[in-house]
């Protein structure tokens, strides 16, 4: 069995706590214990053989739903870019919560958009943000600190995707 590999990601905790840095890890879907699915993601040709695990830091979500607890989006580009990054961004966010009730508004985010916030549009839950080169999922990188100023920059102009 292969070694879970690990990659550093952003969380934003939905309790207001300042921004960190953590290690996530993702493991081969033939792992029995881990994911048994294969996701598609729009606009990328190729299936991921692995899948990160940011369920590990979001609150209120029910044991064992495993990618069924979360949805993602992808950021390819800030607006007004040229090109896209050489290295995007992939924003986790939890969608299933396990008392049936809203996630809690993400408070760190909504200081971030400040009077452009819309409760809405509101990012709720904790916020995990990877990095990744080529497709997603299978090709994890290391964020760091240093992409803050992009990721903020991004968060204040754009609001959660619609459920």
């Amino acid at each position: 069995m292969d070694q879970p590999r690990s990659f550093q990601a952003i969380l934003f905790p939905s309790d207001g706590r300042p921004h960190m840095v953590i290690t996530s890890h993702h493991r081969d879907l033939s792992e029995t214990h881990f994911f048994s699915l294969i996701l598609a993601v729009p606009g990328h040709h190729a299936y991921s053989q692995r899948l990160p695990h940011p369920e590990q830091f979001m609150d209120y979500i029910p044991k064992g739903l495993g990618p069924r607890a979360w949805k993602y989006q992808l950021v390819e580009a800030l607006d007004g870019m040229n090109c896209k990054f050489t290295h995007p961004y992939i924003i986790f966010y939890p969608t299933v919560s396990s008392d049936g009730l809203p996630f809690p508004m993400n408070n760190f985010l909504r200081e971030i958009q400040g009077p452009a916030f819309k409760e809405r549009l509101a990012w709720r839950g904790n916020i995990v943000i990877a990095k990744y080169e080529g497709n997603p999922f299978s090709s994890m990188i290391d964020a760091s600190i240093a992409d803050f100023p992009i990721l903020k920059n991004y968060f204040m102009t754009h609001g959660s995707p619609s459920p």
